[in-house]
């Protein structure tokens, strides 16, 4: 894809998300890898439903800001996937409401934060993991990613959001979505006897679409 392709399909994505209340505000962040092997990443302190294609931060394949506004502050968060996960060609962060909400409950599983609720999220994410609360912009969010080895595709952090690394811009915003849809099942289901899938039910979804499943 161009580089003006590019710029144009971030910016689309970055606001069906914001307009859909997936983020809100100046928050959330969102990169891409370009076809020279640099990054297009959305600047600091800007909102997804306004983001001006000309404006996205560029990144030359050594890491050097070359063009476009700074940077967001979450920097640390997207290299390290990209360091780690040779598959990464680009990076979501959202502050999306229900899955900070399930970050919250003192039953969420940190090694398996999602519940397998549907097979959607098992075959977009993978095993989610629950890291701690960071302070924003902190590097050692992106050393608790870089820790995980390249393993995981997709990582919620405590209290405030989640990050999601997928193939392209449109493989990334479908998995964020998909984890947040799955955080809404699993509070909206909170406190019933919900049927989830079973273990078999799990293992099945995982070897007919090849899911990377981390154990």
């Amino acid at each position: 894809m161009s580089d003006t392709a590019l710029r144009d399909q971030i910016c689309l994505l970055a606001k069906s998300l914001f307009d859909r209340g997936l983020t809100h505000g100046s928050t959330g962040n969102i990169s891409a890898r370009t076809e020279d092997g640099g990054l297009l990443v959305s600047p600091t302190g800007t909102s997804f439903g306004r983001l001006d294609p000309a404006r996205l931060s560029r990144f030359d394949a050594q890491g050097t800001l070359v063009d476009g506004d700074p940077p967001t502050k979450e920097m640390p968060l997207h290299t390290a996937f990209y360091d780690t996960r040779s598959t990464a060609g680009a990076v979501v962060h959202l502050h999306s409401c229900h899955s900070v909400a399930w970050s919250m409950m003192p039953d969420a599983d940190a090694d398996d934060f999602l519940p397998p609720l549907t097979p959607y999220a098992i075959m977009k994410l993978g095993r989610v993991k629950l890291l701690p609360f960071f302070l924003p912009g902190d590097p050692a969010m992106g050393e608790a990613v870089r820790g995980l080895a390249g393993k995981r595709s997709a990582v919620m952090l405590a209290n405030h959001g989640p990050v999601v690394a997928g193939k392209d811009v449109e493989a990334a915003c479908n998995a964020v979505e998909e984890l947040e849809d799955t955080a809404r099942l699993a509070m909206l289901l909170r406190g019933t006897q919900a049927r989830a899938l079973t273990d078999a039910q799990v293992q099945a979804v995982v070897n007919k679409f090849n899911v990377e499943w981390d154990t």
